[in-house]
């Protein structure tokens, strides 16, 4: 049975899709189960940004040999928008793929065949169950050899409240809040008006940015950055000492903002209620300053959503919810993003046998991924699925160095080491 039934993997991004490249090429059955209606869902969300990596950090190795075989012709410089990354390589590959990528197919539970999370007797020579459901609700199940969970961490946002719950009035007031960093491109929405952008890392950087240039050209329109430190310290990155520059250049822009008074910069802000005042949402402090805006932009990070493997065995740090192996690698309070080493089969095992995070969601909730560092994860993977030890051992990956990764840091005394995104899922705008 086990020769026969595919290997799962879960959510049809670039990892996915990588991931399913890999096993394609390995002669490996492979199934690719996506929630949404097309491939690369979760980027289609943020496709009017730009990515601060360029073309060649983007395309994965296996990826680009099967398309290869279509003509399909690699884009070498450049840094794309997320349109564009799904237009000239995701939507492709996921075509290449053909009938392997099955669209509207929720995962909603993966367990053993027969066996709950309970039960020792042979639960390792059953096959996998994974439970999926469809937009009109219809439900299936299918066996698997193998799950490989790439399905990201888009759809599970951190939210405003600083203690990591929603504030108290957050969810009632969530039709005036965004989590996502909105398009621009619909300047009704925010000229003339007050927006508060919370949080620190280059999401909300990039929010900034683009709210301030709006500020530049019309001084109705207002922009308040809230920062939960205690001070800026490093909110505005590695500047030119980044060795991704258009990352960098995120910050160097950003500061001109703050220092030229388009931007209000408020630290020390942590987010305990949200209240109203019909439709502008009214943002309560711990310590009692308040914050009333037209428009509240939550950029504070993305967490794993772990309730669909609630009956595996997964062994994850306590802290980032990351795979024990790899959470002092990525762990953002230790590593910047170039210090962060290559993880592959070994590192992403668990104690359920052949499951596996890969991607965004195997960093937990750790801000320092980079979509290089998936593409060698699916691909030690799918190699050490196929049973070819030797590759999945074998480390083919050497990322850029940067210094800007923090963390928590200095917390309330500098905030010298802000952390955030600074490598995050690629949903980052070069500032231009």
């Amino acid at each position: 049975m086990e020769n026969v039934l595919p290997v799962a993997v879960i959510g049809a991004g670039p990892q996915g899709l990588a991931a399913a490249a890999h096993l394609m090429e390995r002669g490996v059955p492979v199934v690719v189960l996506e929630a949404g209606a097309s491939p690369a869902a979760a980027v289609a969300e943020w496709g009017h940004v730009r990515l601060f990596s360029e073309w060649p950090e983007l395309i994965d190795a296996a990826s680009s040999r099967l398309l290869a075989g279509s003509g399909w012709q690699a884009p070498t410089t450049g840094y794309p928008t997320g349109e564009q990354w799904i237009e000239e390589y995701l939507a492709p590959l996921a075509v290449a793929l053909g009938d392997r990528v099955r669209y509207d197919a929720r995962v909603t539970g993966v367990s053993r065949l027969g066996r709950d999370r309970l039960v020792d007797a042979g639960r390792g020579d059953q096959p996998f169950t994974v439970h999926v459901s469809s937009a009109q609700g219809e439900e299936y199940r299918l066996q698997a050899r193998a799950v490989i969970d790439a399905s990201g961490t888009w759809s599970t946002p951190n939210p405003a409240g600083a203690d990591g719950l929603p504030a108290i009035g957050e969810a009632a007031s969530a039709d005036l809040l965004s989590y996502r960093i909105p398009d621009f491109r619909d300047r009704a929405g925010f000229a003339g008006k007050h927006t508060v952008v919370i949080g620190s890392g280059h999401s909300a950087v990039t929010a900034v940015l683009a709210l301030a240039r709006m500020a530049r050209r019309d001084p109705a329109t207002t922009v308040t950055w809230a920062l939960r430190r205690a001070t800026a310290g490093n909110a505005f990155g590695g500047g030119e000492a980044d060795e991704l520059p258009a990352r960098g250049a995120l910050g160097i822009k950003a500061k001109e903002y703050v220092d030229a008074g388009l931007v209000s910069l408020v630290t020390g802000f942590r987010v305990e209620r949200v209240t109203r005042d019909r439709t502008r949402p009214i943002l309560v402090a711990e310590d009692g300053r308040t914050l009333t805006a037209d428009r509240v932009v939550v950029l504070t990070g993305f967490r794993p959503d772990l309730s669909l493997l609630s009956e595996l065995r997964l062994e994850l740090d306590p802290t980032l919810q990351a795979p024990v192996r790899i959470a002092a690698e990525v762990d953002p309070n230790v590593h910047s993003c170039g210090s962060v080493a290559a993880t592959g089969a070994a590192d992403l095992a668990q104690p359920e046998p052949d499951f596996y995070l890969v991607g965004a969601k195997s960093y937990g909730r750790a801000p320092t991924f980079l979509a290089l560092t998936g593409y060698e994860q699916v691909r030690s993977v799918a190699a050490e699925i196929a049973g070819d030890r030797e590759a999945a051992r074998r480390v083919e990956l050497v990322l850029p160095d940067t210094g800007v990764c923090g963390g928590a840091g200095l917390f309330d005394a500098s905030g010298a080491s802000l952390g955030g995104a600074c490598c995050a899922p690629p949903v980052l705008q070069i500032g231009r």
